[in-house]
């Protein structure tokens, strides 16, 4: 990638998350994937439409609140180029459009769209026929595991950075299990960067908090109180043996510790969970740990990075967690 290129898509995915474009995103995915609700909006490293019998991973890439999926997705590729994984690697980067996007870029109806930033909680998008952006890669998920299309699939892994990071943490908690892929031998894993906040499965956390000023704390997407339809009725109890069954890498930049970050979540709920992403993330894997003396997640620290997804996703560490050899 050309030095200056590189840059400036660094600097887009550093600030890739500083607030939604209220007059919509400038650059919609050109591709689309076929739900039974609608047309999702996605990015793609290479021509999906026949079998790539050469594709051993599929690497599905979540952006974060400025939705800007193509950016995400040239960093990936990038990722993949570099770690020497861009032949064997399908990078997705399907795009959670909202109403705003969809009135400025004039989509017509059949263009899946949610509404505001309710796509990162998994809640339904808008329309008459529904899907939770949760769903929405249960379907992506499920098409993967097409042994016609993908013959040599060994695994799907799904990464996010900071509000991509939020959601697949949250689509890890609940995210449907898919014992097809587990039949076809397609193991499936996540990759959590840089969130502003995570889930927890019961009201201890690690920051002293007034809860009587803070109803909300325990609520999604904080906690487990009032899940969403997606859900479908499960409790804390079933969800937290699931999850902490599934294969999870925490990806912490270790300069993520400015408390005053523009993109922050700065809200009680949040601020409960520590300052800053970093310390939000160590205290999660702490508390987890506690809870769970056996667990097998992992927690990577990338050194001289900040809040900056181009810069995890790139750096050697996130290499070896994204593209490792396959045993």
């Amino acid at each position: 990638m050309h030095k200056r290129s590189g840059l400036l898509l660094s600097m887009c995915l550093a600030c890739s998350t500083a607030g939604a474009v209220e007059h919509g995103v400038k650059v919609v995915s050109p591709e689309r994937f076929q739900l039974e609700a609608g047309a999702l909006s996605l990015g793609v490293s290479q021509d999906w439409r026949q079998p790539l019998p050469h594709v051993t991973r599929v690497l599905i890439v979540v952006h974060g609140r400025l939705r800007n999926a193509q950016t995400y997705l040239h960093s990936a590729e990038a990722a993949a180029e570099q770690a020497g994984q861009a032949d064997t690697t399908l990078v997705i980067a399907p795009q959670f459009l909202n109403e705003a996007d969809a009135q400025h870029n004039h989509l017509d109806n059949r263009v899946l769209r949610w509404k505001g930033n309710e796509w990162m909680a998994g809640e339904p998008s808008t329309g008459a026929d529904r899907v939770s952006s949760y769903g929405a890669l249960d379907q992506l998920i499920e098409h993967l595991g097409d042994r016609r299309l993908f013959p040599a699939l060994r695994e799907i892994v799904i990464a996010g950075h900071s509000g991509g990071g939020q959601v697949v943490q949250r689509f890890a908690l609940l995210g449907h299990d898919h014992p097809a892929l587990h039949h076809e031998g397609i193991r499936l894993r996540y990759v959590v960067a840089n969130p502003s906040s995570y889930a927890y499965f019961s009201p201890q956390r690690p920051v002293p908090f007034d809860a009587a000023t803070c109803p909300g704390f325990d609520d999604w997407k904080y906690g487990l109180q009032k899940l969403p339809t997606y859900a479908n009725g499960q409790s804390a109890a079933q969800l937290e043996p699931t999850y902490v069954s599934r294969t999870i890498t925490y990806l912490l930049g270790q300069q993520d510790t400015n408390p005053n970050h523009p993109a922050l979540d700065k809200g009680c709920e949040a601020e409960a969970q520590g300052a800053y992403r970093l310390i939000r993330g160590h205290n999660y894997f702490d508390y987890l740990k506690q809870r769970h003396p056996q667990l097998r997640q992992k927690l990577v620290e990338v050194p001289g990075v900040g809040h900056n997804g181009d810069g995890m996703l790139r750096s050697p560490e996130g290499q070896k967690v994204l593209f490792p050899s396959f045993n």
